[in-house]
């Protein structure tokens, strides 16, 4: 009768005080924030200061009394009452708090009534957990629910060791299986011994997270039992379903997005496939000059590659996370990357290009270039492959042949083949009519030179101390070891031929005039093998 007769009294008190006093301590801006906490259990954050007492001092006074009233009684009622625009929290027949406006966070509250009702809500959890702490039977159901739970938990920490044991022993025999069956026509994509290790990590990053998933659950439970440690428990469980809602949203909310951009790459493989098509058809002879069995190929992969960019394009915004800041600067990274290092690789694209659509080369042809000659065996985007005759395998550089000057050697052959030549020099003083003759001689001596064509000599240069004799002639097959055995056969038939008739190969040099004039006389013109013109 007295505590509620001193609660009245505290009432008219508050109501008779002065409206600017109580106002101007309400709306007193306050930097501090006090928590007022009983039984691990936050009832009211106090952010104003009332009647001259800070939030600390408030918050210090409303546990006194909530701890007295708990200690004097388990079932108390909790009940609010307005006080001019504040709130009284009574505990019983007790003044626990008073909820002021200064207290109340819009962004959690959108009144100070909704405040008041929300701790008062606390209160009445805390005075019912308190009972229940105090109940013999209920502790012991909740230590019985603890000891289950704690059984379940090491039944499943077992029952995942095993399965690890089980999977392990049976790992290696399915893993060699399968892989032997990923092949690519008799290749075997990857090995077993390989792949073992990272399957290894995987399992163990999977066992880890289950493991801690289970004890997280067992210790949200086990808390969630006992009424001291129950805010802790359910903070637990709030967390973790919190954490799984924000997975599902984030996963059902890409959705659409992902429905979109598929729905773009199948557009994007169908297009390609037409393309595909009309590019086939318009290769056929007569239609387009630049497009051509040889080129159609590199076209299709060009209109394949420019189809996907721009499906990757216009994807892109609707790929989950696409938005984020991660997302972002990983495009600004790979796009900075691409342009520090695409310089090179865009000028060796656009020499292949130009040597697929102009034709320079093609492969089985027999070139030289700059210093490299041989047989081309790969026209590539960035790279020319070629075979020397020395059983070598050149790779030069596609921006390399486009700035030398390439010498082709089947591309003028009548037929299968490619055209074969040697130079030698003489002096002046051997008749230009039998060097001619010794060299096709020599050409119709070599197994390999062709009759038809037949081979021809070209006086290239007269130099100062002799003139320059070039032998052409058409040879085949084209493989790059054969030419040079022909070389060096033709260079040996050469050789006996001259010595056959008496003429040194050794190119005069002297340093002053010589005794005699290096001249030919007319009677020594036709010198064999050389034949004299049939008169008419």
């Amino acid at each position: 009768m007295r505590s509620r007769l001193a609660a009245l009294l505290l009432v008219v008190f508050a109501l008779s005080w002065p409206a600017s006093l109580w106002a101007g301590d309400s709306l007193k801006p306050v930097g501090e924030r006090a928590d007022l906490t009983v039984a691990n259990r936050s009832v009211m954050v106090f952010r104003a200061t009332v009647l001259g007492e800070a939030p600390a001092v408030r918050a210090k006074r409303a546990r006194m009394v909530i701890a007295e009233a708990l200690d004097a009684a388990d079932d108390l009622a909790v009940s609010v009452e307005a006080v001019r625009d504040s709130y009284l929290v009574l505990l019983g027949d007790k003044r626990a708090f008073i909820v002021d406006p200064g207290d109340v966070d819009s962004l959690e509250y959108a009144s100070v009534e909704q405040a008041a009702q929300g701790a008062a809500l606390t209160l009445r959890q805390v005075v019912a957990e308190t009972g229940e702490a105090r109940n013999l039977h209920l502790m012991l159901r909740a230590v019985g629910a603890a000891a289950i739970a704690t059984a379940v938990y090491l039944a499943l920490l077992w029952g995942v060791a095993w399965l690890r044991g089980q999977v392990l022993k049976r790992l290696p025999d399915v893993m060699d299986r399968h892989t032997r069956a990923l092949k690519v026509g008799r290749v075997q994509v990857i090995e077993s011994n390989f792949l073992y290790p990272l399957v290894i990590r995987l399992f163990w990053l999977l066992r880890w997270l289950v493991l801690l998933l289970l004890t997280y659950e067992w210790l949200g439970f086990v808390l969630s039992r006992f009424p001291y440690t129950r805010p802790w428990g359910e903070s637990l469980n709030l967390y973790l379903v919190e954490v799984a809602g924000y997975l599902f949203q984030a996963i059902v909310g890409a959705i659409p997005g992902l429905g979109v951009a598929l729905a773009i790459f199948f557009i994007a493989r169908g297009a390609t496939a037409f393309s595909r098509r009309v590019l086939r058809r318009m290769a056929a002879p007569g239609t387009f000059n630049w497009l051509n069995g040889e080129t159609l190929q590199p076209t299709q992969r060009l209109t394949s590659l420019a189809i996907w960019l721009f499906a990757l394009a216009m994807a892109y915004p609707y790929l989950p996370g696409a938005d984020t800041d991660a997302f972002k600067g990983l495009s600004v990274l790979i796009g900075l990357m691409i342009s520090l290092g695409a310089t090179s690789v865009v000028g060796q694209a656009a020499a292949g290009l130009i040597l697929t659509y102009t034709r320079t080369l093609r492969p089985g042809e027999f070139v030289r270039i700059g210093e490299y000659e041989g047989t081309v065996t790969e026209l590539g985007m960035f790279t020319t492959s070629i075979r020397t005759g020395l059983g070598e395998v050149l790779t030069l550089p596609n921006s390399m042949i486009t700035g030398t000057v390439t010498k082709n050697y089947s591309r003028t052959v009548q037929g299968p083949g490619y055209v074969v030549d040697t130079v030698v020099t003489i002096g002046y003083d051997t008749p230009w009519r039998q060097v001619e003759a010794m060299l096709l001689e020599a050409a119709r001596r070599t197994p390999g030179v062709l009759e038809k064509p037949p081979a021809q000599v070209f006086q290239t240069a007269l130099s100062d101390f002799y003139p320059e004799y070039r032998l052409v002639a058409q040879a085949i097959p084209s493989e790059p070891r054969p030419r040079a055995v022909l070389l060096s056969m033709l260079h040996a038939n050469i050789q006996d031929v001259f010595n056959e008739y008496g003429v040194q190969i050794m190119s005069p040099h002297y340093l002053g005039d010589p005794e005699e004039q290096k001249r030919v006389p007319k009677e020594q013109w036709y010198t064999a093998p050389a034949q004299p013109p049939e008169e008419g």
